[in-house]
């Protein structure tokens, strides 16, 4: 069983940074694959970023690329989402989630433990 704790979230003006982390308790993350999604409100749940177990892959949403980046260290059990140049439609609820796997992926149902989420709003 894997525990995941989000924080870092907030209330920023666009244009703004924020980083999330995502730190972990009862297993190592070293053996799985994470995965940021976020969740606005009357939208479905969307995939953000993902990271292999080892941390040689990424793969990120075309809404994200070249602003946000996933990042992790195992060694402090800890998963990361440095966000730069935030907009207003980045606001949501943001999770992140293990898979057993290795490798990343982007389909939320095939993740298998969740954190409780952070909020992340963003003014104009």
């Amino acid at each position: 069983q894997v525990q995941l704790v989000e924080s870092g979230g907030g209330l920023v003006q666009a244009g703004a940074s924020l980083r999330l982390s995502c730190a972990a308790s009862g297993r190592t993350l070293s053996k799985y694959a994470m995965g940021w999604f976020r969740q606005a409100p009357g939208k479905e749940r969307e995939f953000v970023a993902g990271i292999s177990w080892s941390g040689g892959s990424t793969y990120y949403a075309d809404s994200v690329k070249g602003r946000f980046t996933i990042s992790r260290d195992n060694g402090k059990n800890t998963v990361y989402l440095r966000m730069n140049s935030l907009k207003p439609e980045d606001t949501a609820v943001y999770y992140c989630a293990a898979d057993r796997g290795v490798g990343v992926v982007t389909t939320s149902d095939l993740y298998d433990y969740w954190g409780q989420g952070t909020q992340v709003t963003v003014s104009s």
